[in-house]
């Protein structure tokens, strides 16, 4: 019986990390390489993710709740806070991301880092230099990836080869209108009816390590942001609980608007910091801050700048 290897996106799974560790499951299939890949999360889907695997057919992946004792590849992150419990006693194998480095292994493995917009841009590309085809489906799961990540092409971590990679999925796919697909997509995410603050707040949070201190920045995207500020308050009261409860020195919960190009930072903790950061002042716990769209690449550098 070959040898079970599971592959998994972080905590709090986005559709990146879900679809792509589906993807690649598929891909050391279809590339000949030997073992049992099983694509794997550790953590819920969010209404986006669920909307894009029932477009195109695919399950959700097996639910794995602790990796110690077994393989492990780690797709669309590399750090041991925003990955599966029992991490330390995982034996990690492979790493294929497109966030900064904090990982440590204590042998050589296959890791494959590149500052891209998305983790299934790298894994498209993989496709179509060392497979004789794509399914239809795996195709549709990329594209929407892709565009998920870069949302819909407008953040700035958004590379010539996202676009290029996302077409030729797109053409697979059968999607004609790239940019209206990916508004779509989108628009399965950006409606919080039904959700609590809390539940709001971790569909899509990671834990940083800013020079000793603790920082939880949370995100979420909109197309319309009238239901985000009218709970502004509830927002901002989960966000101090949640900063009580966890040690946290700093909580933040970007909303995205992906049609204004901006976003809506709710704080708390340590504020001047996003003061210093942002060079912008904070009022009743928010700050508004236009062409900031990137978690990756526009909010936390320029915090851990700060620590």
């Amino acid at each position: 019986m070959s040898e079970e290897v599971y592959i998994i996106g972080h905590m709090n799974p986005d559709t990146d990390s879900i679809c792509s560790a589906i993807a690649y499951a598929e891909f050391k299939k279809q590339a000949g390489f030997s073992g049992n890949y099983i694509a794997a999360r550790i953590g819920e889907l969010n209404p986006e993710t669920a909307y894009v695997l029932n477009r195109f057919g695919f399950r959700e992946p097996v639910l794995l709740e602790d990796g110690a004792g077994k393989k492990i590849i780690l797709v669309d992150h590399n750090e041991e806070s925003q990955s599966i419990e029992g991490y330390s006693e995982a034996e990690i194998v492979e790493v294929i991301d497109h966030h900064k480095i904090n990982f440590r292994c204590s042998k050589p493995i296959f890791y494959h880092n590149e500052p891209l917009g998305s983790t299934a841009t790298i894994l498209g590309e993989m496709f179509l230099s060392r497979t004789e085809r794509i399914d239809k489906g795996v195709a549709g799961i990329l594209l929407s990836a892709i565009l998920s990540d870069t949302v819909v092409f407008k953040s700035v971590t958004t590379t010539d080869r996202d676009i290029e990679v996302a077409n030729k999925m797109a053409e697979i796919a059968g999607i004609d209108d790239v940019k209206s697909f990916g508004i779509e997509v989108k628009k399965a995410k950006s409606s919080l009816k039904g959700l609590s603050a809390k539940d709001v707040i971790f569909s899509d949070f990671k834990d940083f390590d800013f020079n000793g201190r603790k920082v939880g920045i949370g995100q979420i995207e909109v197309v319309d942001s009238r239901e985000a500020v009218d709970r502004r308050m509830e927002f901002i009261d989960e966000l101090e609980k949640i900063r009580l409860e966890g040690d946290y020195d700093l909580v933040v919960l970007m909303v995205t608007n992906i049609m204004e190009e901006g976003s809506d930072l709710m704080v708390a903790g340590l504020t001047e910091r996003i003061e210093k950061a942002f060079k912008a002042k904070v009022e009743n716990n928010r700050v508004y801050l236009k062409d900031v769209m990137s978690r990756k690449k526009q909010v936390v550098p320029q915090l851990e700048g700060v620590f």
